[in-house]
């Protein structure tokens, strides 16, 4: 694959001939070069010309460049983190019964674990949403495995709980339950951990939660090109944009598509599953963990 430039390269400002019209249309006052212009509806950004527009994208550009690579330089420091060893013979909990913690790298020297929060004996609706979020999007790991990573997916919840939910969700990646067991492996779960395998030996290697999980969601990045980014109370949004919901707002929706966190709830995705149907409680019994 060949690479690509940063930016389109611009061209020179040329007319363009207008297309062919109603007579009805009304005329449209032309915009001096690089004057904004108020868009149709408020709270969207100002209108401008082709290359005011490009102008402004390369200002950004510079920004977009030091930030690549300021993530270049912290990955490299990342790379260069000490590794704590730990027992790879720990058992955990899959499909097959209980197997060392060291199976789980099959046969791969990298493994990438998201640990998945858990509520005990709620229903599938009742699960964690921002958990949910993370496990859809892990749901392929062939570039990983192509790169010689492997990726499991741990939680506390008591094995027969989580395999129905994982066949309701239509997960393929090996998921395990790690209940009881203490941490790195088992412990607090919310984490995306990183281990390396030295023959029999297991290291920790990386481990990091709240935004720093950010990385399992290509969603995030995408909402963060748009005009009006996540839709977040947090965020730093022009004058007269649209006000932000509480974080995670959209995470959850009920039957008609509506975002609440109500007792009519799924996560997202689950309303893509066969057999999902409307709820009236997520009947979650006490905290997650």
């Amino acid at each position: 694959m060949t690479s690509t430039p940063d930016h389109p390269t611009s061209t020179p400002d040329r007319p363009a001939s207008a297309p062919d019209r109603p007579a009805s249309a009304p005329d449209r006052p032309a915009t001096a070069p690089g004057r904004p212009e108020p868009a149709s509806s408020p709270g969207l950004p100002a209108v401008v010309g082709q290359a005011a527009w490009q102008a402004a994208r390369d200002e950004l550009l510079v920004r977009e460049k030091a930030h690549t690579r300021e993530g270049d330089a912290i990955a490299a420091a990342r790379r260069r983190l000490p590794m704590a060893e730990l027992d790879g013979t720990v058992q955990v909990v899959g499909p097959d019964g209980p197997v060392p913690f060291l199976d789980l790298f099959q046969g791969r020297d990298e493994l990438v674990v998201y640990q998945h929060m858990w509520y005990d004996g709620a229903p599938h609706q009742g699960q964690c949403e921002g958990c949910t979020m993370a496990a859809w999007h892990l749901r392929d790991a062939a570039y990983l495995n192509a790169r010689g990573v492997s990726l499991a997916l741990l939680t506390t919840g008591p094995w027969e709980e989580v395999a129905a939910y994982v066949a309701f969700m239509g997960y393929t990646q090996p998921w395990y339950s790690v209940r009881d067991t203490a941490g790195p492996i088992g412990g607090g779960m919310g984490h995306l951990s990183c281990f390396l395998r030295d023959g029999d030996r297991v290291f920790l290697t990386y481990s990091t939660t709240g935004r720093g999980n950010e990385r399992f969601s290509g969603s995030f990045a995408l909402l963060d090109m748009t005009p009006h980014g996540r839709g977040e109370a947090w965020e730093d949004n022009p004058e007269g944009r649209p006000e932000g919901n509480h974080p995670c707002w959209y995470w959850r929706s009920d039957a008609d598509g509506k975002a609440t966190w109500g007792p009519t709830s799924r996560p997202v995705p689950q309303w893509t599953r066969p057999g999902a149907t409307p709820v009236d409680t997520l009947g979650r019994q006490g905290p997650c963990h």
